[in-house]
């Protein structure tokens, strides 16, 4: 049963500067959110937050399976995840770069072989399978990052600035990934943009992070 999530009341702040401030807000319909805001507008840190990678001063974060409250635990947390603007790759192949999470997860064999390939087809990087994964480009670390993330068949994928630090055509190739895990309906996706038009084409619903809160366009 898909995840649903719900922030209540969250708080942050960073020293004396607040970043959150009563920040509410229920994720429970699917599709593609997409958070705008300004530098500095906590839109990273409700990220982190939500993917139970930071804890909030107040507030609470609570995912739901058919209303039932869920333990934050190691169960829960492999079924969510974020990527970052700039991912953290891992100095071996792009196939053990995707192997690695589903490994972990007790997948092996020709199971494992056949899922790393089906999502390095997805992101359009199977020709890039036995190679060095510093050595891509960045638009092509990003779309590992991505694979990477989508291997596990996450229920709530959180995608900070996914277009960031990339060139237009890895963009188009990155929107186009995001576009098809909304069809297929299987994840959750929560992302941040400064682009307007980005966030028109890809987003179910617009939020705007203003003053330390979500805020529906």
């Amino acid at each position: 049963m898909k995840l649903r999530l719900c922030l209540s009341n969250i708080c942050k702040s960073y020293g004396k500067i607040p970043v959150l401030y009563n920040c509410s807000y229920s994720f429970d319909n699917g599709g593609v959110y997409v958070i705008m805001g300004k530098n500095g507008s906590g839109k990273s840190t409700l990220l982190r937050i939500a993917a139970l990678l930071e804890t909030p001063d107040i507030g609470t974060v609570e995912y739901y399976s058919e209303d039932i409250p869920q333990k934050h635990d190691i169960e829960l947390k492999r079924r969510i995840t974020l990527v970052l603007p700039k991912i953290g790759i891992f100095n071996t192949s792009v196939y053990n770069n995707v192997a690695y999470g589903l490994k972990i997860r007790g997948m092996k064999g020709k199971d494992l072989n056949d899922r790393v390939r089906d999502v390095l087809n997805f992101v359009g990087l199977s020709h890039k399978i036995k190679q060095n994964a510093l050595t891509l480009s960045s638009g092509e670390a990003q779309r590992l990052g991505i694979a990477r993330a989508i291997a596990i068949n996450p229920d709530f994928l959180f995608l900070d600035e996914p277009t960031s630090f990339i060139d237009e055509e890895n963009t188009k190739i990155v929107e186009d990934i995001i576009l098809q895990l909304k069809c297929e309906e299987k994840s959750t996706i929560v992302m941040t943009t400064h682009d307007k038009s980005q966030a028109e084409r890809l987003g179910d619903t617009i939020l705007v992070m203003s003053k330390g809160r979500l805020n529906p366009i």
